[in-house]
């Protein structure tokens, strides 16, 4: 388990084994590469991250990982697995399932209503994109980065 605090001050842990907190897992995010690219998205206040989100009533993990970043980024994505979660110790604190998944297929030409659409970063993009949303630069998300590297021979390009 890696405890760190975000770069807002809240309190955040990461585990790499499955169901290591208290409450329920209702939030996800994906990592996906295509290409030698990473899959990503605009958010229009915080910047550019993986994109994920809620799940909504009676929806898996798998499900609300593939609904999120459909709606957010416009690919369809599949192979979905689980790599780790953490629990943000916020005032209402909440627990996120991370993924790596395949790119299935991008539809382009289509809108997001969620965010301000894909974007496509290779590595030395990704590592100095200074748009980054806050919970891109954290001690967990250098972790899980370190953590997919042993699924990238999963990913199809």
């Amino acid at each position: 388990m890696i405890s760190f605090q975000d770069l807002n001050g809240i309190q955040v842990e990461l585990s790499f084994v499955k169901e290591s907190f208290p409450i329920k897992t209702m939030h996800v995010l994906v990592l996906a590469k295509y290409k030698n690219t990473w899959l990503l998205t605009k958010h229009p206040r915080r910047g550019i991250e993986f994109p994920g989100g809620k799940v909504e009533k009676n929806e898996t993990l798998v499900e609300a990982a593939i609904r999120e970043t459909l709606e957010e980024t416009n690919v369809l994505i599949g192979e979905l697995e689980w790599i780790a979660e953490y629990m943000v110790h916020d005032e209402l604190p909440f627990c996120k399932a991370i993924f790596v998944a395949n790119v299935v297929q991008i539809h382009e030409g289509l809108t997001s209503h969620e965010t301000e659409g894909v974007v496509w970063l290779t590595n030395d993009e990704f590592i100095n994109c200074s748009a980054l949303s806050f919970h891109m630069k954290d001690a967990g998300m250098q972790a899980i980065i370190e953590k997919v590297k042993e699924y990238e021979s999963k990913w199809k390009y």
